[in-house]
């Protein structure tokens, strides 16, 4: 910033106050962009192991239904094996789907004193 001179008026100092706010606003915003970048690279590389953990999750529990109806074909048959998985497994989603479907339901709004 150049020394000030007795010579310039307000105008002139308004002015460069004006240009300095702008240089401070623009220094603010690049800072918090590069904190925001920064955060999104971190979440990026733990989005991807989530990921990952849910594939093999997945994966995991497919194996172990696989393996109980292998484990009941020898005492009912595989299609009634394959079935009794099916069923017992569609219920168990279908309550957790219910009981989301009820915190979605249950308001948020907090109590009121009387």
């Amino acid at each position: 910033m150049p020394p000030l001179i007795e010579e310039d008026g307000i105008t002139t100092l308004i002015g460069r106050l004006v240009d300095d706010s702008r240089h401070v606003v623009s220094a603010e915003i690049g800072l918090y962009k590069a904190k925001v970048s920064e955060r999104i690279a971190a979440y990026k590389s733990a989005v991807a192991f989530f990921a990952v953990a849910g594939v093999l999750a997945l994966a995991a529990l497919i194996a172990l239904l696989v393996g109980l109806i292998m484990s009941l074909t020898p005492l009912v048959g595989p299609w009634l094996a394959t079935g009794i998985v099916v069923v017992v497994v569609l219920a168990m989603a279908g309550s957790l789907a219910f009981i989301g479907k009820g915190k979605l339901a249950a308001p948020i709004l907090p109590e009121r004193s009387v």
